[in-house]
């Protein structure tokens, strides 16, 4: 078990939920906060010290050509170590800047942390980004040393360093395809090992210093946002900001050292690089690092892991498995199935409610998980989960409610890049769906003009990267967090999300509607993976479309639907048809004004790498409209 966090505050903070009546917040105490995690005031310090108290434990584990290996604490520490004191070498100093071009696996984080415990400044770059996304990050953080994965990634610099002047080095990982490279600004990341390692028999003091000097106003790294409405701003996060989490983890994640974790979101942004690199120092999860993308679902049923975090489109994605598989059982494992979640569904709400249900029927239902509902968790791999977390996106409450009925609680968090991650999170024992939870200890919560959300606490980024105008709008004289987002608190402190400020569709009849409210339940049909409302100044609302491909696909094939490519799939009538009844089953449960009049299918098969989605898998509102403003002048005709 690890021990309990440690925080000394110059003075409490109200916050909306538990706060003493009456108490006020000097102005600007939130960034003079002195709060250490775990008797440690930098994560250098933390992290150096969770590697000698955790020597022999397991760290990191990465599958590889179907086999785990496993880095123990001290390997850890060693190779982040080796790599801090190899870029010393290169001639590096306090400050100087690398950035990290790679999927998940564990030398993205000993780049990370070698660098950040020498006290240089550094960056993650999302391995979808096209050539000229990575020339802007490199040329806007001045990175010197670029580590990058393969030769995917290689190809990208290659194709844009000679207009990125601070570049000096590039340090690649995996070399399949690049045998007999002569490039002499390219280095093998175990050269580079190789290197460090010699450097620690006589140099390991150095890197001792470096994290003994290491302060809490010191910027760790910079987060790039998705750059939705502009080029990507740099958000520089604190050691201050990366300690007040860690000591604050315990408010939303109930672990015990050498439980396990997954780690397959993108480290670039900031929630996964938490869960990845700063949850396990608070509380020792073992994380472990999927082969590649495409086997997370199957890795996922294999780690078992006891803590999850995904967006909603993940857990859409298992309840759509679930949901197909479903109609392919057997009529009577069908009406099991349907009598467990009714049932489950039932109980759920009592507790929603303040009820939960006691004495004989809660026991009869806990032995109906045991024989049935077990299998179903297992087949997903969600067996051992005791934190089932998501965020960085709106929810559908239906999906809420299904999780709740098979036994998981899937509770809501709220958090921006500009929070570094967590700011309010969902009570275990008092779950209200529709909010995304209470604040987090230490901070405060408040509604601005336009029932904007803002937050102000040691939480609170230290500014984006030479915008300082950019940071006097986000951030005000008093301390307080802009957010953009809308919202509302009640009575007892809970937050709920309702849209962008910036989103808010406003019909012609003058009524402001909020779309995301409706996406999310057209995204809960297994059917549709996402959705953009539009009606912005119309007397009507319509929508585009994007189909998921593999559940359409295996419709398609059930009903002996004839289609060529994926263009061919969404015009098919039949799939036509499937989209309109799934469409008109959310419009009975809207108001008249909210209903979808029309739809159109993007015909196209949307990635990461394609303008209208972020590296986030999050449409891009403004460019779906320009780009198919055809589809959506046709969906209003004069």
């Amino acid at each position: 078990m690890t021990s309990a966090p440690s925080q000394i505050l110059t003075a409490p903070s109200p916050g909306l939920a538990s706060a003493p009546e009456g108490v006020q917040e000097d102005l600007g105490v939130a960034r003079r906060l002195l709060v250490t995690a775990y008797g440690h005031d930098t994560p250098q310090k933390l992290f150096r010290a969770r590697c000698r108290e955790w020597a022999a434990d397991p760290a990191l584990r990465h599958k590889c050509k179907g086999i785990w290996s496993s880095t123990s604490w001290a390997e850890y520490y060693a190779q982040a170590r080796a790599v801090g004191l190899a870029l010393a070498a290169l001639g590096l100093a306090r400050g100087d800047a690398i950035a990290v071009l790679s999927e998940n696996r564990p030398e993205w984080l000993y780049a990370d942390m070698g660098a950040q415990c020498m006290g240089f400044l550094s960056t993650g770059i999302y391995p979808t980004s096209s050539p000229e996304q990575v020339q802007y990050i490199v040329n806007d953080a001045g990175v010197q040393v670029l580590f990058v994965e393969n030769q995917e990634q290689y190809d990208k610099v290659l194709a844009v360093r000679a207009a990125c002047p601070t570049l000096r080095r590039i340090v690649i990982t995996d070399l399949k395809g690049l045998r007999g490279l002569d490039d002499p600004m390219a280095t093998p990341f175990a050269e580079l090992l190789a290197h460090g390692e010699a450097l620690a028999g006589d140099g390991a003091a150095r890197f001792e210093q470096a994290i003994d000097a290491s302060a809490p106003d010191d910027i760790a790294f910079l987060v790039y946002t998705s750059g939705t409405t502009g080029a990507p701003k740099g958000a520089m996060v604190a050691n201050r900001n990366l300690v007040f989490q860690m000591a604050s983890v315990h408010q939303y994640l109930q672990l015990q050292r050498l439980d396990r974790s997954l780690s397959f979101l993108p480290l670039c942004h900031i929630a996964e690089r938490m869960s990845t690199v700063y949850n396990p120092l608070a509380q020792g999860q073992i994380v472990h690092f999927p082969e590649n993308a495409g086997t997370v679902f199957n890795d996922v049923r294999e780690v078992a892991p006891h803590v999850v975090f995904g967006p909603p489109r993940f857990w859409e994605k298992l309840y759509s498995q679930v949901t197909l598989y479903m109609q392919d059982a057997i009529p009577t494992a069908r009406a099991i199935y349907a009598r467990l979640l009714a049932e489950g569904a039932a109980l759920a709400q009592a507790r929603l409610e303040g009820h939960p249900v006691t004495g004989w029927r809660a026991r009869r239902y806990d032995w109906m998980q045991r024989l049935v509902l077990s299998n179903l968790r297992s087949f997903l791999g969600l067996q051992n989960v005791k934190t089932a977390l998501t965020g960085a996106a709106p929810v559908p409450p239906d999906l809420l409610r299904w999780y709740m009925a098979a036994g998981i609680d899937l509770l809501e968090s709220y958090g921006l890049t500009e929070t570094c991650g967590f700011c309010t999170a969902m009570p275990v024992d008092r779950i209200r769906i529709g909010t995304a939870g209470v604040r987090a200890s230490g901070t405060e919560i408040r509604l601005g003009d336009e029932n904007e959300i803002l937050v102000r606490g040691p939480n609170v980024f230290a500014g984006y990267w030479k915008l300082e105008e950019k940071t006097r709008e986000a951030i005000d004289a008093d301390g307080w967090l802009h957010t953009g987002d809308c919202g509302e608190i009640d009575a007892d402190g809970y937050v709920a999300i309702r849209d962008r400020l910036k989103d808010i569709i406003i019909t012609s009849g003058g009524k402001n509607i909020t779309p995301s409210n409706i996406e999310n339940r057209l995204k809960f049909s297994p059917y549709i993976s996402d959705a953009v409302v539009v009606g912005e100044g119309r007397n009507y609302l319509t929508c585009l479309i994007m189909i998921d491909q593999d559940n359409i696909a295996k419709f398609a094939q059930d009903q002996q639907v004839p289609y060529s490519d994926f263009a061919s799939m969404t015009r098919a009538p039949e799939i036509v048809q499937l989209i309109q009844s799934e469409i008109a089953q959310v419009n009975d449960r809207l108001a008249r004004v909210e209903q979808i009049k029309s739809f159109r299918i993007i015909a196209q098969l949307l990635t990461a790498e394609d303008d209208e989605l972020t590296p986030t898998m999050k449409l891009k509102r403004k460019v779906v409209a320009t780009k198919y403003a055809d589809l959506i002048t046709d969906m209003y005709p004069s």
